[in-house]
């Protein structure tokens, strides 16, 4: 789930919890007006809490993904460089060369 439909189901959860009083428990409610506005209140809250438990979609960013690389020396990098760590996506290095000198990096390199 997006994080715009994970934000829109969370508003209309609640806006749907917070009318429940409003519309139907105003006025003296009826029997059949109480068990509506229960039932209201209840779907409010399911879809609240589903909505909270969500996780992200996972092409919620880049997919780098490399395997069978050659050896990284002299500081290179055998594999993926993300600095800072950025990037939103998976990154996933398999069977990478051999890193082979000061700074070198074989799989995947978070530093700045």
């Amino acid at each position: 789930m997006s994080q715009g439909w994970k934000v829109t189901v969370i508003v209309l959860a609640g806006l749907g919890i917070v009318s429940t009083p409003l519309v139907w428990l105003l006025d003296g409610p009826g029997g059949g007006q109480f068990v509506g506005a229960s039932v209201q209140a209840a779907a409010g809250v399911a879809a609240l809490v589903w909505a909270l438990f969500q996780h992200p979609s996972p092409a919620a960013g880049p997919r780098d993904r490399v395997s069978r690389t050659g050896k990284a020396t002299r500081g290179g990098v055998t594999g993926i460089k993300r600095p800072g760590g950025q990037g939103s996506g998976s990154a996933t290095a398999k069977r990478t060369g051999e890193a082979d000198g000061r700074n070198s990096v074989s799989g995947i390199d978070y530093s700045n």
